[in-house]
């Protein structure tokens, strides 16, 4: 069965959320990815632009899977007099969200330097204003560098546009509950290499055409529109599915997204995965997403003449730190088998 590979999927994911790749610093993470798909026996193809794609096999109909590889981070928008630095986010990174992160920058030439990002004044026994809203106006990252002037930091060869990288904090807590930075979408591409090695080590016979697609862009929202090949009709993106107040998502249940922030999802994608959530006992969800857009529907407005649909594993604290369970992951590896097998 396509869930006895759970193990292998934990394993990847913690690997996955291991390597640094906010959006634009993706080398080391596809150069991982290629080596994994590959030593499966999949040929990878590369975009231009950054990103990869390898075909599973089958026949007719053809469909890609879409899961980006990208996460939220930062980069050095400037050093202050004392050393500090002034970040600007990569993403939907709250300011909230990034106080009190342990990072690393990572510079153009030399080497990597960790920090913390903090607010400014940060002592509570200090700072009579510590209840102040937090804006990346007032936050700031400190290094863990015995420095304290902008010509100190430069001398280590930190400049403007280097990237910073979060520390994920990857926990398997109990009751099969998965905690971490990053789930979005690092828990999408675990599953989908979960499914390729399902494929390849029990010979599936799929019954269409099916691609597969890494994006490393989709956080700055250009991921999906490029390097999708010409005989694709469908677009099935495997994402993180929105927990949160009016909505019916769940971090146990699989997530089918019928709109988002750009309309409806094809209709007949979202019936059919609907039918197969019912028919294969998956506990699922149906939900209108708003503040949300996934690959596929960026392909769409790049002009695209495909069908759309995503399914993913519920996520609580999106853009925080997130939370999921099994029972949604292994859900979603049950969907994708019963739709392409």
């Amino acid at each position: 069965m396509v869930t006895d590979y759970r193990d292998y999927l934990l394993e990847q994911l913690e690997k996955l959320l291991a390597i640094p790749s906010p959006s634009g610093f993706f080398e080391e993470v596809i150069a991982y990815l290629t080596k994994e798909v590959e030593g499966m026996g999949f040929p990878v193809k590369y975009q231009v632009k950054g990103g990869m794609m390898y075909c599973l096999g089958g026949e007719g109909d053809p469909v890609m899977l879409m899961a980006h590889a990208d996460t939220l981070g930062a980069q050095v928008k400037g050093i202050k007099p004392n050393g500090r630095l002034k970040i600007i986010r990569i993403g939907g990174l709250n300011p909230n969200n990034a106080e009190n992160c342990n990072v690393t920058v990572h510079t153009k030439f030399n080497g990597t330097y960790e920090g913390t990002i903090m607010l400014e004044n940060a002592s509570t026994h200090v700072n009579e204003n510590y209840s102040v809203a937090r804006t990346y106006d007032n936050i700031e990252l400190v290094l863990d560098k015995l420095v304290s002037s902008k010509a100190e930091v430069e001398a280590l060869g930190i400049r403007n546009g280097d990237f910073i990288s979060i520390e994920p904090r990857f926990v398997r807590s109990t009751d099969g509950y998965l905690k971490s930075r990053f789930l979005d979408d690092k828990i999408g591409v675990a599953i989908l290499l979960a499914f390729t090695k399902y494929v390849a080590e029990n010979k599936i016979q799929l019954k269409r055409k099916v691609y597969v697609g890494f994006t490393v862009y989709e956080e700055v929202l250009h991921a999906g529109g490029t390097a999708i090949p010409e005989d694709v009709v469908e677009l099935l993106g495997v994402d993180m599915g929105c927990v949160g107040e009016g909505l019916e998502g769940s971090e146990t249940r699989v997530s089918i997204v019928a709109r988002d922030n750009y309309g409806p999802y094809n209709n007949a994608m979202v019936t059919e995965l609907t039918k197969l959530a019912l028919e294969n006992g998956v506990d699922f969800a149906v939900d209108c997403y708003q503040g949300y857009i996934s690959d596929p529907v960026v392909a769409l407005i790049a002009g695209r003449d495909v069908r759309h649909g995503l399914i993913g594993p519920g996520v609580y604290a999106s853009h925080s730190y997130e939370r999921t369970n099994m029972k949604a992951v292994e859900g979603t590896l049950t969907m994708l088998n019963a739709y392409l097998t």
